[in-house]
Protein backbone atom coordinates (compact mmCIF):
# COMPACT_ATOMS: atom_id res chain seq x y z
CA UNK A 1 0.00 0.00 0.00
CA UNK A 2 1.26 3.66 -1.07
CA UNK A 3 1.49 6.47 1.75
CA UNK A 4 -1.18 7.73 0.09
CA UNK A 5 -3.33 5.23 0.55
CA UNK A 6 -1.75 4.76 3.59
CA UNK A 7 -3.01 8.16 4.85
CA UNK A 8 -6.61 7.91 3.00
CA UNK A 9 -7.49 4.56 5.29
CA UNK A 10 -6.04 7.19 8.55
CA UNK A 11 -8.46 9.78 7.46
CA UNK A 12 -11.24 7.41 6.84
CA UNK A 13 -10.31 5.89 10.36
CA UNK A 14 -10.28 9.25 12.02
CA UNK A 15 -13.18 10.62 10.40
CA UNK A 16 -14.88 7.02 11.78
CA UNK A 17 -13.64 6.89 14.60
CA UNK A 18 -15.28 10.79 15.34
CA UNK A 19 -18.36 10.07 14.23
CA UNK A 20 -19.13 7.58 16.78
CA UNK A 21 -17.70 9.55 19.67
CA UNK A 22 -20.64 12.43 18.36
CA UNK A 23 -23.11 9.83 18.19
CA UNK A 24 -22.63 8.26 21.62
CA UNK A 25 -22.49 11.64 22.99
CA UNK A 26 -25.27 13.22 21.16
CA UNK A 27 -27.08 10.87 19.19
CA UNK A 28 -27.96 11.61 15.43
CA UNK A 29 -28.33 15.20 15.72
CA UNK A 30 -24.99 15.34 16.97
CA UNK A 31 -23.73 14.06 13.62
CA UNK A 32 -23.91 16.94 11.45
CA UNK A 33 -20.42 17.59 8.92
CA UNK A 34 -19.68 20.67 10.82
CA UNK A 35 -19.36 18.47 14.15
CA UNK A 36 -17.14 16.03 12.42
CA UNK A 37 -14.99 18.62 11.05
CA UNK A 38 -14.36 20.21 13.99
CA UNK A 39 -13.57 17.11 16.22
CA UNK A 40 -11.42 15.16 13.29
CA UNK A 41 -9.80 18.22 12.13
CA UNK A 42 -10.81 16.33 8.39
CA UNK A 43 -11.87 18.71 5.61
CA UNK A 44 -15.07 18.42 5.08
CA UNK A 45 -13.96 18.35 1.01
CA UNK A 46 -11.57 15.07 2.62
CA UNK A 47 -14.51 13.66 4.06
CA UNK A 48 -16.97 14.17 0.96
CA UNK A 49 -14.25 12.36 -1.02
CA UNK A 50 -13.87 9.50 1.34
CA UNK A 51 -17.64 8.72 1.75
CA UNK A 52 -19.78 11.06 -0.67
CA UNK A 53 -21.65 12.28 1.94
CA UNK A 54 -22.61 12.73 5.31
CA UNK A 55 -25.07 9.76 5.68
CA UNK A 56 -21.96 7.80 3.49
CA UNK A 57 -20.18 8.48 6.73
CA UNK A 58 -22.95 7.00 9.21
CA UNK A 59 -23.25 3.93 6.41
CA UNK A 60 -19.68 3.63 6.76
CA UNK A 61 -19.70 3.37 10.33
CA UNK A 62 -22.37 1.16 10.52
CA UNK A 63 -21.25 -1.40 7.84
CA UNK A 64 -18.02 -1.69 9.77
CA UNK A 65 -19.34 -2.21 13.32
CA UNK A 66 -21.64 -5.00 11.58
CA UNK A 67 -18.61 -6.02 9.84
CA UNK A 68 -17.07 -6.76 13.55
CA UNK A 69 -20.43 -8.10 14.77
CA UNK A 70 -20.79 -10.90 11.82
CA UNK A 71 -17.01 -12.02 12.42
CA UNK A 72 -17.25 -12.08 16.29
CA UNK A 73 -20.41 -14.69 15.48
CA UNK A 74 -18.75 -16.24 12.74
CA UNK A 75 -15.97 -16.82 15.39
CA UNK A 76 -18.55 -18.20 17.92
CA UNK A 77 -19.71 -20.59 15.15
CA UNK A 78 -16.57 -21.94 14.43
CA UNK A 79 -16.19 -23.39 18.46
CA UNK A 80 -19.06 -25.74 18.05
CA UNK A 81 -20.08 -28.56 15.67
CA UNK A 82 -23.58 -29.33 16.46
CA UNK A 83 -26.81 -27.02 15.34
CA UNK A 84 -28.54 -26.60 18.86
CA UNK A 85 -24.58 -25.30 20.22
CA UNK A 86 -24.35 -22.95 17.24
CA UNK A 87 -27.75 -21.50 18.15
CA UNK A 88 -26.52 -20.69 21.75
CA UNK A 89 -23.21 -19.50 20.30
CA UNK A 90 -24.86 -17.37 17.83
CA UNK A 91 -27.03 -15.55 20.53
CA UNK A 92 -24.47 -15.50 23.38
CA UNK A 93 -22.23 -13.38 20.81
CA UNK A 94 -24.68 -11.21 19.58
CA UNK A 95 -25.70 -9.79 22.77
CA UNK A 96 -22.44 -9.82 24.63
CA UNK A 97 -21.23 -7.91 21.07
CA UNK A 98 -24.07 -5.05 22.08
CA UNK A 99 -23.10 -5.51 25.91
CA UNK A 100 -19.56 -4.71 25.33
CA UNK A 101 -20.20 -1.66 21.80
CA UNK A 102 -23.33 -0.28 22.99
CA UNK A 103 -23.07 3.06 21.31
CA UNK A 104 -22.11 0.95 18.00
CA UNK A 105 -24.77 -1.08 18.43
CA UNK A 106 -27.04 1.89 18.57
CA UNK A 107 -26.36 2.57 15.56
CA UNK A 108 -25.62 -0.65 13.56
CA UNK A 109 -29.91 -0.78 14.97
CA UNK A 110 -30.91 2.90 14.77
CA UNK A 111 -33.76 3.86 12.10
CA UNK A 112 -31.56 6.03 9.94
CA UNK A 113 -29.62 2.86 8.92
CA UNK A 114 -32.32 0.56 8.90
CA UNK A 115 -34.30 3.20 5.98
CA UNK A 116 -30.67 2.75 4.34
CA UNK A 117 -30.71 -0.82 5.33
CA UNK A 118 -33.84 -1.47 3.33
CA UNK A 119 -33.55 1.05 0.31
CA UNK A 120 -30.04 -0.39 -0.50
CA UNK A 121 -30.23 -4.16 0.94
CA UNK A 122 -28.79 -5.43 -1.86
CA UNK A 123 -26.04 -3.61 -2.10
CA UNK A 124 -25.50 -3.39 1.58
CA UNK A 125 -25.54 -7.23 1.72
CA UNK A 126 -23.15 -8.06 -1.24
CA UNK A 127 -20.94 -5.04 1.15
CA UNK A 128 -21.16 -7.71 3.78
CA UNK A 129 -20.99 -11.02 2.21
CA UNK A 130 -17.75 -12.43 3.25
CA UNK A 131 -18.77 -12.22 6.29
CA UNK A 132 -21.95 -13.46 5.96
CA UNK A 133 -20.60 -16.76 4.16
CA UNK A 134 -20.00 -18.56 7.28
CA UNK A 135 -23.38 -17.64 8.91
CA UNK A 136 -24.80 -18.95 5.31
CA UNK A 137 -22.10 -22.56 4.67
CA UNK A 138 -23.15 -22.97 8.24
CA UNK A 139 -27.06 -22.96 8.19
CA UNK A 140 -26.96 -24.26 4.56
CA UNK A 141 -24.72 -28.02 6.39
CA UNK A 142 -26.78 -28.33 8.77
CA UNK A 143 -30.08 -27.75 7.07
CA UNK A 144 -28.86 -30.72 4.74
CA UNK A 145 -27.19 -32.92 7.58
CA UNK A 146 -30.96 -32.52 8.85
CA UNK A 147 -30.60 -31.10 11.95
CA UNK A 148 -32.30 -27.67 11.05
CA UNK A 149 -35.94 -27.71 9.60
CA UNK A 150 -35.51 -27.66 5.75
CA UNK A 151 -36.47 -24.08 4.92
CA UNK A 152 -34.85 -21.67 2.65
CA UNK A 153 -31.60 -20.34 4.12
CA UNK A 154 -32.88 -16.84 4.24
CA UNK A 155 -35.83 -18.40 6.67
CA UNK A 156 -33.68 -19.94 8.74
CA UNK A 157 -31.47 -16.85 8.90
CA UNK A 158 -34.50 -14.99 9.85
CA UNK A 159 -35.44 -17.15 12.38
CA UNK A 160 -32.79 -17.38 14.06
CA UNK A 161 -31.48 -13.56 13.64
CA UNK A 162 -34.67 -11.93 13.87
CA UNK A 163 -35.25 -12.76 18.07
CA UNK A 164 -31.69 -11.87 18.59
CA UNK A 165 -32.33 -8.50 16.98
CA UNK A 166 -35.35 -7.67 18.35
CA UNK A 167 -33.79 -8.52 21.70
CA UNK A 168 -30.77 -6.34 21.30
CA UNK A 169 -32.76 -3.56 19.86
CA UNK A 170 -34.88 -3.63 23.18
CA UNK A 171 -32.23 -3.15 25.45
CA UNK A 172 -30.66 -0.58 23.58
CA UNK A 173 -33.91 1.55 23.08
CA UNK A 174 -35.51 0.68 26.08
CA UNK A 175 -33.21 -1.18 28.71
CA UNK A 176 -36.03 -3.78 30.23
CA UNK A 177 -34.17 -7.34 29.31
CA UNK A 178 -31.62 -8.97 30.75
CA UNK A 179 -28.95 -9.92 28.41
CA UNK A 180 -27.79 -12.60 31.02
CA UNK A 181 -31.10 -14.40 30.84
CA UNK A 182 -31.98 -13.80 27.47
CA UNK A 183 -28.33 -15.84 26.70
CA UNK A 184 -30.11 -18.43 29.01
CA UNK A 185 -33.13 -18.81 27.98
CA UNK A 186 -33.63 -17.62 24.27
CA UNK A 187 -31.76 -20.54 22.20
CA UNK A 188 -33.91 -23.01 23.69
CA UNK A 189 -37.00 -21.02 21.86
CA UNK A 190 -34.93 -20.07 18.93
CA UNK A 191 -33.71 -24.01 18.91
CA UNK A 192 -37.45 -24.72 18.75
CA UNK A 193 -38.42 -23.05 15.64
CA UNK A 194 -35.65 -24.51 13.17
CA UNK A 195 -34.93 -27.82 14.59
CA UNK A 196 -36.63 -30.74 12.87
Amino acid sequence: MSPKQQRGEATAAQVLDTALELYAAQGEAGLTLNAITSASGVSAGSIYHHFGSLQGVVLALAQSWLGRLLGEVAEALEQVTDARGGVCALTEAYLRFIQEHPDAARLMHSVTVDREAITNARQLRGAQEARLAPLAAWLHAHRESGELVALPLPVLESLILGPVTSIARRWLAVGDIDIEEAVRTVPHHIWRSVSP
